[in-house]
């Protein structure tokens, strides 16, 4: 998820290893440890020069529960060092940073996982990204609860029974949403496999994920042999289906798609993607199909797509196109979302 939710996430974590221990110090270095493995969004744009595979390096091993366990004894180690020192020698053991890494490190792509951008938790014995896509990457509902509990939590003594209460509402109400979503998820799959099967549209699957910073509006993506079908449902729609659909071609033939960067591009998108060319000669529309278009009746108002171009027989992508959004399209989200 985002940076923000992380942070508080891997304090909480914090609080729980040493947090009677050092009180407040636990937040900040489990803030840090929580922030950790988001730091391969830099790393692999130093060790690759094509954006493709640095983007591809994103939540892959720094994300993995290998790293967590390998990292938590590295951090932990070289953290207790630092400060077994001093007045605070023997305030705390090599275990009790270990477990606070471990903890932060560890629940961070776990988290991740409930998001659509998927996570490599078994790399390096597995590529398979883990993605329930049950959970926006920026949800409000989720992180606000959890941070007005620690920020609460941080004005009591480290040995005050409120302190271990704020740390346990904001951990049961981030969970509690949690389990809403996850139970919304498989609602909202029942209703665009039924909208799809009304529509008459023979698919050979699907996939379904919340939008941007709420969990009410719905976008799925569904594949059929030579189209794309996306739709949108919202909680607040008065029908029982999803009943705009939109058809897009996966015009998958306009390149040769079995370039090592390119293959990498696509299972990226998990084969949801399709191409069109650019006003730019040599240049293409690279448009990842798993996330929500901005207008919903507009099948070229995805905020996620790539300009692709081969130089030196090596495909690479340009920066994402940061345009503002028009305000009507965006009012159509907005719209789309009371179920309009």
């Amino acid at each position: 998820m985002d940076s923000l939710t992380q942070i508080i996430l891997g304090a909480a974590c914090g609080e729980i290893a040493l947090g009677k221990k050092i009180g407040n110090k636990a937040l900040l270095f489990g803030a840090i440890g929580g922030t950790i493995p988001d730091l391969d969004v830099f790393i692999g744009r130093f060790l690759y020069g094509n954006e493709i595979q640095a983007m591809a390096f994103h939540r892959g091993f720094m994300h993995s529960i290998l790293f967590a366990v390998l990292g938590s004894f590295l951090f932990g180690l070289i953290t207790y060092k630092l400060y077994n020192s001093g007045i605070r020698k023997e305030t705390t053991s090599l275990h009790n940073w270990i477990w606070l890494f471990f903890l932060s490190i560890f629940t961070h792509p776990l988290l991740d996982c409930f998001t659509p951008y998927g996570t490599q938790l078994f790399t390096p014995f597995s590529n398979y990204r883990v993605a329930f896509n049950t959970i926006s990457v920026v949800d409000p509902l989720y992180t606000i609860p959890f941070l007005l509990s620690l920020i609460i939590m941080m004005f009591f003594n480290r040995n005050r029974t409120r302190r271990t209460w704020c740390l346990k509402t904001g951990i049961y109400l981030s969970s509690a949403y949690m389990i809403f979503t996850i139970f919304n998820k498989i609602y909202m799959d029942s209703v665009f496999k039924k909208s799809f099967e009304k529509a008459n549209i023979n698919i050979n699957r699907f996939s379904a994920q919340p939008t941007i910073f709420n969990n009410i509006l719905w976008y799925s993506v569904a594949e059929t042999d030579t189209k794309y079908h996306l739709t949108y449902y919202s909680l607040f729609d008065k029908s029982t289906t999803a009943d705009k659909i939109i058809s897009v071609e996966k015009n998958h033939d306009l390149i040769d798609l079995n370039n090592r960067n390119l293959k990498t591009l696509t299972w990226f998108s998990n084969n949801y993607f399709n191409i069109s060319k650019s006003e730019k000669i040599g240049t293409y529309k690279y448009t990842d199909l798993r996330y929500p278009l901005l207008d919903p009746e507009d099948a070229n108002s995805s905020l996620f797509n790539f300009t692709i171009y081969n130089k030196n027989n090596q495909w690479d992508i340009l920066p994402f196109d940061r345009t503002p959004p028009k305000k009507e399209a965006f009012n159509k989200f907005i719209d789309r979302f009371w179920g309009i």
